[in-house]
């Protein structure tokens, strides 16, 4: 989709307003009056045969009679002459239009109509666009709004507008406020981009209520959320709310992890979206989770203390220093603790005395100062002591302050102060503390993208056999598997289960049961009973050969009497496992409708009916994202990590996780697998039933993925000048480590050629960004030599294309000592060809006039080479138009 598109719709130089109209309370009047009223600086154009004017403005009787091509179209006509109008602004050269409503019938009409002329579409069903910075209004909304930098975009023109209304009592402002209506052609994943690159915007609130394309959203999402901070609020959190928003709907939870997975952050209700907005348009980077509390009062102290409990916050420690210097400017009666009770007589003077002492302070990341209505205190005049004091105090503009007056008409001026002087204030204790874990929980969101992952030591995997069982079955129309039947398909990723026998009759039962030992398990095999408990099918702990043999012929006959048609192929055997002190827990990968392959985890004896009772994760994932995966499982519940005997292993529990995922990842004709249950024993994980349904995947395997995980298919041997074998592969999150190391053999020279600046040390965020590439968006490919010295990166080549995934700008960078042995060629032909198969038209660098070899491997390959003097810059450009190629670069 055209990011070009959007620049006509959010920055347009001329606007058209079809169906404009001089009779009040018409969408036509509307629209130019807003338009008008908003300040906007080029021509607006109404477009209607009935008045020679409107508002003023001159008008045109038609699309073909307008003077000039409008970047942008209003249409605020009938649903029925939607279509037609948008045939003849296409034909006329308009680049976007905004459809104000439509049926969904008409859907497809629309869309189709834009494809062919190249339009952009924002809507049906839109509240429109306003952009202050920009003087537009193009919206419907009666509500004027202030230039601010909180971006704002929403699926609902319902919450938009109460949005809208809240923001206008509260003077908060706005860099954009995008309504997008029923999204069938500009949707989330657009205007993220767009707002990524948007100088204005320092902050995105996103409401949803459904996704498109969960892939593209994510994309556009994680980088934008690398930049810029990004709440987001979703309604439809119950299955009954989903089918009233009439969108296929898949897991609330699998929206939570896919939101925690992009690096945002998502609010609970509306309560929280405005809380949001207070906290965004304010809001300093946390240095850590520390709240420091201060009160004049015991009770609102309490009940700010009981939410940060409640929301696992942490309270800060103050150090000995720090209790004794506040010991000494406060009164006897009043104690010098976490939260600080200023007592209900404090007076401003008191609370300046307190926060001086408190700013000169390490021991918090946060100062949340509460004030309750009180003679002693007047409301005002202790609001412009804290502020003038955050002003003067050295370090008043570097601590994250929070401020909640209390009441509404006493303490309306003092929330105004605070507003005015850019501190965050809410109007109760539980709000303000709600705000301060959004922070906190969106720092750790942020840290959790950073975080370095490590590979799994060790891990075996036998993909050949696992699709060679895959595949016979499915040539034998058998979908659905057995532990049995799964057991060696599970054991090639190296995964441990039960041995398992089949049994044709009790006799056959019995004597394996004599040969393998007591006590043992005996489970129905009918591909007719889904549920075997609704016969009695799973008997546990038998002891001797007569409970064997009682048990079989029960289970026959009781599967006789319920179901009399269905098929019974004999029964399976195995050994009880000992679950003395282990514990029971269950692994799922299910198809969400939404986000494609999810990973659910969770205790086995749960039912799973409440999303508490699982942690939920998207494949792929690593050592890193799988410990994160079962730390969010045991925060909320889900699992648990004490048993009388054994703690619960994280680190094996996240491997076997990580096992799961990639034999997912591996065969894509998996669709279902319960293991169920898994019991944990310390370090040993053994699966004691595992099913597996399986469905023809057709296409390519990685479009039922919302992320794209790594393109193994992309790696490739090379053999560089001296003879040396060399492998190029994409570069892999684990990679950081070998890339610092990397980075530290390149002379100080070739750095500042490749970054222009003199760089004299990667953080680690820096190194993140560089191995944490989304694939679908940048890629990197690394060339690695392994010889008796060990693993090493030596040369590195990476391209980041646009939205529109027309132009990519690369760059190429050798290990300085080793320049002569043709890597750097071979890395970018790698990049060259890999950018060609992609659909990419073109690649772009700029470079300094002294690095004269990549000037000259440029032009061996066909690079256009131009001097820009005036900017001390050479530029390189590769037109890779033509045919892609079909098969992957190797």
């Amino acid at each position: 989709m055209s990011q070009r598109g959007l620049e006509a719709l959010l920055r347009p130089k001329s606007i058209a307003v079809l169906g404009a109209s001089d009779k009040p309370g018409r969408a036509g009047n509307l629209m130019m009056r807003n338009l008008l009223d908003g300040g906007f600086g080029g021509p607006i154009l109404p477009v209607t045969p009935r008045y020679p004017a409107v508002c003023g403005v001159l008008s045109y009787p038609d699309v073909a009679s307008l003077p000039l091509v409008p970047d942008l179209a209003v249409l605020c006509t009938r649903a029925s002459r939607n279509a037609g109008l948008l045939d003849e602004l296409g034909k006329h050269g308009c680049k976007t239009a905004i459809i104000l409503s439509s049926p969904p019938a008409q859907f497809d009409e629309l869309k189709t109509c834009a494809a062919r002329h190249g339009m952009r579409l924002l809507g049906p069903n839109s509240l429109g666009v306003l952009a202050p910075w920009q003087g537009l209004n193009a919206s419907f909304s009666p509500v004027p709004i202030h230039k601010g930098k909180l971006a704002f975009i929403s699926q609902s023109a319902a919450v938009s507008n109460t949005v809208l209304d809240w923001a206008q009592q509260r003077e908060i402002g706005f860099s954009y406020f995008i309504a997008l209506g029923d999204s069938i052609d500009i949707d989330v994943d657009d205007v993220l981009d767009f707002l990524a690159r948007d100088s204005k915007t320092s902050a995105i609130l996103l409401h949803l209520e459904h996704l498109s394309d969960a892939r593209r959203f994510l994309s556009a999402a994680r980088g934008a959320a690398r930049n810029k901070p990004i709440l987001v609020i979703k309604s439809g959190r119950s299955p009954q709310a989903q089918r009233l928003l009439n969108y296929p709907q898949g897991r609330d939870a699998a929206y939570d992890a896919a939101i925690q997975r992009a690096g945002l952050l998502r609010v609970r209700d509306t309560h929280e979206l405005f809380s949001a907005v207070e906290t965004l348009s304010h809001m300093r980077p946390l240095r850590g989770e520390r709240l420091m509390i201060v009160s004049n009062g015991i009770a609102p102290a309490a009940l700010a203390l009981d939410e940060l409990l409640s929301r696992h916050g942490k309270l800060a420690t103050l150090s000995p220093a720090t209790r004794e210097a506040l010991q000494a400017v406060l009164p006897d009666a009043v104690t010098a603790s976490n939260p600080l009770d200023l007592a209900d007589d404090a007076t401003p003077a008191r609370y300046r005395a307190a926060l001086s002492i408190l700013l000169d302070s390490p021991d918090y990341d946060a100062l949340l100062i509460i004030h309750a209505p009180s003679a002693a205190a007047p409301s005002s005049e202790t609001a412009q002591q804290v502020i003038e004091l955050a002003r003067v105090h050295p370090r008043g503009r570097h601590v994250t302050l929070l401020t909640n007056w209390s009441g509404e008409f006493s303490s309306r001026e003092a929330r105004k102060l605070f507003t005015e002087a850019g501190l965050p204030t809410y109007r109760t204790p539980e709000g303000v503390v709600t705000a301060f874990m959004h922070m906190a929980e969106y720092r750790r969101n942020q840290q959790q993208l950073m975080e370095t992952p490590a590979l799994p030591v060790g891990l075996t995997v036998d993909t050949a056999q696992a699709h060679q069982l895959i595949r016979q079955a499915l040539d034998q129309g058998i979908t659905r598997l057995a532990t049995h039947e799964v057991r060696p398909i599970v054991e090639a990723y190296g995964l441990t289960t039960l041995p398992t026998w089949i049994a044709l009759d009790a006799n056959e039962a019995v004597a394996i049961a004599e040969r393998i030992g007591y006590p043992v398990a005996l489970k129905l095999r009918s591909p007719d009973i889904a549920h075997k408990s609704e016969v009695q099918g799973v008997m546990l702990s038998l002891r001797n050969a007569r409970e064997v043999a009682q048990a079989a012929n029960a289970m026959t006959e009781r599967v006789a009497q319920a179901f009399p048609r269905a098929r019974i192929e004999g029964m399976l055997v195995q050994s009880m496992a000992s679950r003395a002190g282990t514990q029971e827990l269950r692994i799922v990968v299910e198809q969400d409708p939404v986000f494609g392959p999810l990973i659910l985890l969770g205790e086995s004896e749960n039912e799973w009916r409440q999303a508490d009772q699982m942690a939920v994760a998207l494949p792929p994932l690593n050592m890193a994202l799988a410990r994160n995966m079962v730390r969010q499982g045991l925060k909320k519940g889900a699992i648990r990590t004490h048993r009388p005997l054994y703690s619960l292993d994280i680190a094996a529990l996240s491997r076997l996780l990580v096992q799961v995922s990639n034999l997912l990842l591996d065969c894509p004709d998996i669709i279902h697998l319960d293991i169920h249950p898994l019991l944990a024993c310390g370090s040993d994980m053994t699966l004691l039933d595992v099913s597996l349904e399986l469905a023809e995947c057709h296409g390519d395997p990685e479009a039922r993925l919302a992320i794209r995980p790594y393109p193994q298919e992309l790696e490739s041997v090379v053999m560089l000048k001296n003879g040396e074998q060399c492998l190029f592969r994409p570069i892999l999150p684990e990679d950081e480590p070998l890339l610092k190391q990397f980075i530290g053999e390149v002379t100080p020279e070739d750095l500042y050629f490749r970054y222009f600046s003199e760089i004299t040390e990667f953080t680690h965020e820096d190194l993140a960004y560089m191995t944490q590439i989304d694939y679908d968006r940048e890629m990197a490919f690394v060339a690695v030599r392994q010889n008796e010295a060990g693993t090493s990166i030596i040369g590195v080549t990476r391209a980041f294309s646009d939205p529109d995934n027309t132009d990519a700008e690369f760059s190429v960078l050798v290990r300085s000592d080793l320049k002569k042995m043709g890597l750097g060629r071979l890395l970018l032909e790698k990049m060259i060809d890999y950018a060609r198969h992609h659909g990419l038209k073109r690649l772009t660098a700029v470079t300094m006039p002294g690095n004269q070899g990549m000037i000259s491997l440029a032009k061996k390959l066909g690079f256009a080479v131009e001097l820009r003097l005036e900017d001390g810059i050479v530029a390189l450009s590769l037109s890779l138009a033509g045919e892609s190629r079909r098969q992957p670069p190797v």
